[in-house]
């Protein structure tokens, strides 16, 4: 899958086990990770001179995004999202 535009492709990182006081916390308490390695990336952001913009992340980089950004997909039954370009907050280096 490639994406349209200033859309990226990612895969959310899983966590570790996460433990509060001696207490093991079940997957579905858990928050989802907000850490993600970028799958594939659109074309780029289009202005309205007709230029267009290449995006800043490329494929394999671990980005950081916000807790409600992008939309959940599934392809063959793996989960991603996709996120525009402005919703990533950084590049993890």
């Amino acid at each position: 899958m490639r994406p349209l535009h200033d859309r990226v492709l990612v895969r959310r990182l899983e966590e570790g086990e996460q433990r509060r006081g001696g207490i093991i916390i079940p997957d579905s308490a858990k928050e989802k990770p907000q850490q993600a390695q970028v799958k594939a990336v659109g074309s780029g952001k289009l202005l309205d001179s007709g230029e267009r913009v290449a995006p800043e992340v490329k494929a394999g980089d671990r980005i950081l995004f916000g807790k409600y950004s992008g939309a959940e997909i599934k392809l063959d039954g793996e989960e991603y999202l996709i996120l525009r370009e402005d919703e990533i907050l950084g590049v993890v280096e």
